[in-house]
């Protein structure tokens, strides 16, 4: 990877990301969405930009969704906040340790990730959640930037979802990881071994699949937990290190 793609680090990324006007038809809708806005959130601002990953820039383990809901990322600026698939991923973050809250309502709800980070192929909501394979690959220099970013620390990958694996795979490729050909299939529970790198496949936490059950709580921390024990992560410093004040403080 050249040297300008991993210039600046995470922080000037995301704020490229988020003004990105690159697909047509992505900033038209996720603007019209904003502006109309469902009736629940009438008295709230939208960001009504493309939304860039969360999560500190030493994860050792990214999960990689599909892109923002319309009425969740693209309304509060967060990926996976305040939509219930949201819920269901950081229930399942934090029953592994990985959050430190259980839920995502906005940018101030004092949420934290533990050596996580979360992103999407697609940074902007589409119409009716499909991206185009056109969109996809317009976005696909963000992701490759980031995971070159995340390389020196990076040890397993959570892909949710076929769209997710299948818009993964030339990324890593990209950023410097050898991906065996034919390409490995997507499937839940899923893992393939790159070089110093472990994907792990999940179906993704939409509301199709967790209300018809075809993906269960359960099922999402097994995977979860089984990433986290691959990618090495210990518990979070601050739940076994306890700050004693100076004096006078």
């Amino acid at each position: 990877m050249h040297e300008s793609a991993t210039r600046g680090g995470l922080g000037a990324l995301d704020e490229e990301v988020a003004q990105c006007r690159a697909c047509p038809r992505l900033v038209a809708w996720r603007e019209q969405v904003a502006q109309e806005k469902r009736a629940a959130f009438r008295d709230q601002t939208y960001w009504g930009r493309p939304v860039p990953g969360f999560g500190p820039p030493d994860a050792a383990l990214a999960i990689i969704g599909l892109a923002p809901a319309a009425h969740g990322g693209n309304r509060t600026g967060r990926i996976f906040t305040g939509d219930r698939s949201g819920d269901v991923l950081y229930a399942g973050l934090h029953a592994v340790g990985l959050a430190n809250q259980p839920n995502a309502t906005h940018r101030g709800d004092g949420l934290r990730l533990h050596r996580t980070r979360i992103t999407a192929p697609v940074h902007c909501a589409p119409p009716a959640n499909k991206p185009t394979p056109a969109e996809r690959d317009t976005c696909r220099p963000w992701l490759v930037r980031e995971l070159a970013l995340l390389r020196p620390t990076l040890r397993a990958v959570v892909v949710l979802g076929a769209f997710g694996w299948q818009a993964l795979l030339p990324a890593l490729s990209a950023a410097g990881w050898p991906v065996p050909a034919p390409r490995p299939r997507f499937g839940h529970g899923t893992e393939v071994a790159l070089d110093g790198l472990h994907l792990l496949g999940c179906y993704h936490v939409s509301q199709q699949n967790t209300f018809t059950g075809r993906l269960t709580p359960v099922m999402l921390v097994e995977v979860l937990r089984r990433a986290a024990e691959l990618a090495e992560i210990g518990p979070p410093v601050h739940s076994a290190t306890r700050i004693t004040p100076t004096p006078g403080q």
